[in-house]
Order: C-alpha cells, then sequence, then structure tokens
C-alpha cells in the first residue's frame, strides 16, 4: 500500500511539472490584445542591427549595434556619430556588442558599461568617453558568462540600489540554468566593481536569480521590483517578476508551473506572437518590444490590461527605453539576419503619444 501510494504521488508530481512544461495548466497567457494608437517619430535612420541604448545625463542616447561592435552617441535631433568600436567583441550568431549601461555617477566617474560578446565568453566591461568623445580601452569588470551563436542574454542595467544587474542566456546548455555555480541562465547582481555585493542571495555568488532560458529585458516598477522579459522555447515567452533568490523554472517548467519551488510569470505569450527583448515600466505599464511578433505590448506590472502597438508596421522591436523628456525610445531590428529591412533601417522611433 505504501509503495502504492509512493507511486502514486510520484506520477501526480511528474504530471505537475509536465503541465508546466507543456501548457496544460492555465496560463496568464495574453493573446487578441487590442491595437491601441501610438504617436511616432523616426529620431534616426540607417543603423545596423541596433540592440541596446541608454541615455547619458545631458539626453544623448548610447547605442550598441551588435554585428558591427559599433558604440553611437545619437542625440535628440537624430544626429548619430561614432564614440567606439569595441574590437574586441566578436560577433555572430546572437553574440556581438550588446548591452549598454550609464553609471548612477556619471557625473563624477564618467563610466560606461558594455556586455559583450568575445571569443571566448560574454563579459561585461566599462569605459570612459574621452575629452573628444572617444572612448578608452575597455576594462573588464566579470568575466566567464557563457557564450555560444544564441541564447547569450545581454541586457545590463542599473538598478535603485545602485548595482548593476546583468540578464544572460542559458547559451544552449539547458542544465546551466539550474546550476547555481554557472553564470549561465540566470540574472546577476553585482557592485559597479564587479564583485558580487554582501546582500545577494547566495554567499559570495554574482548570481540574483536562476531558471532563465534567455534573459533580453530588465526594468524596475515604481515600487522597486524588478521585471524581466524572457524567450521560451516552443510554448510561452515570458514577462517575469524577479525574487532575489528566485528559481523562473527553466528548464524544468516553461510558462506558468504552480509549484511553490519555481516562481510564475506574471503574464504569457505565445511565442509566435511576441520573443520579447527588451522592456520598459513607462506611463505606469510595462512596454515589451517583439522580435517575432513585430509590435510592442503594454501590459500592467500585474500582467493585465493588455495593448498591441504598432504592429507589424516597422517590423522587429529589440528594445524600449524612457528618455529623459518623458518620450519613449524603440530600437528596430530588421538587419539582424531575421528580418526584412526596409530601406531606411534599422531605425530609432520616438513614441511621444
Amino acid at each position: 500500500m505504501v509503495a502504492a501510494l509512493a507511486a502514486v504521488l510520484a506520477l501526480v508530481a511528474a504530471v505537475l511539472v509536465a503541465g508546466g512544461r507543456f501548457g496544460w495548466f492555465s496560463d496568464p497567457l495574453i493573446s487578441g490584445a487590442p491595437e491601441a494608437h501610438a504617436d511616432v517619430e523616426v529620431v534616426a535612420t540607417g543603423l545596423v542591427a541596433p540592440w541596446d541604448l541608454a541615455f547619458l545625463p545631458d539626453g544623448t542616447a548610447l547605442v550598441t549595434e551588435r554585428d558591427s561592435a559599433r558604440l553611437l552617441a545619437v542625440n535628440g535631433a537624430g544626429a548619430v556619430r561614432e564614440v567606439a568600436r569595441i574590437t574586441q567583441a566578436s560577433p555572430g550568431g546572437e553574440g556581438g556588442l550588446l548591452g549598454v549601461a550609464v553609471s548612477p555617477d556619471y557625473p563624477t566617474d564618467g563610466r560606461i558599461y558594455l556586455y559583450y560578446t568575445t571569443a571566448d565568453d560574454n563579459r561585461i566591461a566599462r569605459i570612459r568617453l574621452a575629452g573628444d568623445g572617444v572612448a578608452t580601452r575597455p576594462e573588464p569588470v566579470l568575466t566567464g558568462i557563457p557564450r555560444a551563436r544564441t541564447h547569450n542574454g545581454g541586457r545590463i542595467a542599473f538598478g535603485p540600489d545602485g548595482m548593476l544587474y546583468a540578464g544572460t542566456g542559458d547559451a544552449g546548455d539547458r542544465d546551466a540554468a539550474q546550476d547555481h555555480t554557472s553564470l549561465a541562465g540566470k540574472i546577476l547582481r553585482l557592485t559597479p566593481e564587479g564583485a558580487p555585493p554582501a546582500d545577494n542571495p547566495f554567499a559570495g555568488s554574482t548570481v540574483f536569480s536562476l531558471g532563465h532560458r534567455n534573459v533580453q529585458g530588465l526594468d524596475w516598477g515604481p515600487d522597486g521590483d524588478l521585471f524581466a522579459s524572457e524567450f521560451g522555447q516552443d510554448r510561452h515567452d515570458e514577462l517575469n517578476r524577479v525574487r532575489a533568490g528566485g528559481n523562473h523554472g527553466w528548464p524544468v517548467v516553461e510558462g506558468v508551473a504552480g509549484l511553490a519551488d519555481y516562481v510564475d510569470p506574471v503574464a504569457t505569450w505565445a511565442t509566435r506572437d511576441a520573443s520579447p527583448s527588451g522592456i520598459a515600466f513607462h506611463g505606469g505599464r510595462i512596454w515589451l518590444a517583439c522580435l517575432r511578433g513585430q509590435r510592442l505590448y503594454r501590459v500592467t506590472a500585474q500582467g493585465e490590461q493588455a495593448e498591441t502597438l504598432l504592429s507589424g508596421t516597422y517590423g522587429r522591436l529589440r528594445h524600449a527605453a524612457t528618455a529623459p523628456d518623458g518620450t519613449l525610445w524603440v530600437l528596430t531590428s530588421n538587419r539582424d539576419g531575421r528580418g526584412s529591412p526596409a530601406a531606411d533601417d534599422d531605425r530609432i522611433l520616438r513614441i511621444t503619444g
């Protein structure tokens, strides 16, 4: 009798896990969200697979190009100039020059942080802009993040706590996402010098959360909660409210697990409708720039009241970020090898209303 009961319990547990992986449970799946209007201006054209942007205090946008490994400065009028070419980067597949973040102490330290793929790893380094606007040689801050042709993660951002956060991918090694000792498939939290903060959930480690497949969006709500977008495999792309030390499930589950050991997503989308990359908390809602879905999604922090914007109008969308003037800037990604570029792609868009 005891053996039979144990077998039944094991079967129930397996069904629960499979239900999370294959979507048998009622995911907070968003489909058929109504289209909303957006007033759009084109800021700049002719970019090559722009990947990330961050704003300097004077409103200048720093924009990375993944495949050219160029760091560009773009002003509000759309003038573009190259300020650095990261020769240490090794573009290929989904790797190259990816994330950029501006130090919260930029007026005094002048530091700009970059996430890029080398021949051996993904890494975070920092540079300064010299008096002539040309960047200094990158100084590594964190190295050894696993790399591959796909699933390199790459988004970096400073949090309200002054720490630097980084989304990484599993680099094609699914099990690494569940390995506390690997930097793959994680959200990392580190000091500006690259060290693990003393209050990180795993002592002596930069790992902040685990169980991620490929994180490419990070931003914080007004209450300080960290949100992250994540590419699913076959069924569910995710928007997650990230918990310190939380296990977000991959590869054990995809989407909602309904299990105490895993953090369920706030919202999910079918992969054909989304592939969310960069996100921005803007105007009280979370905006997700979607590649395969070729649209912006806008949802509340609870994953409710979903709307779509720009559906199919500008092609693949890589990132969204709030500018100092309160507008939302969006990067297209039609020259990344997977899009159908228009003559003036890639573009930076500005949403004013």
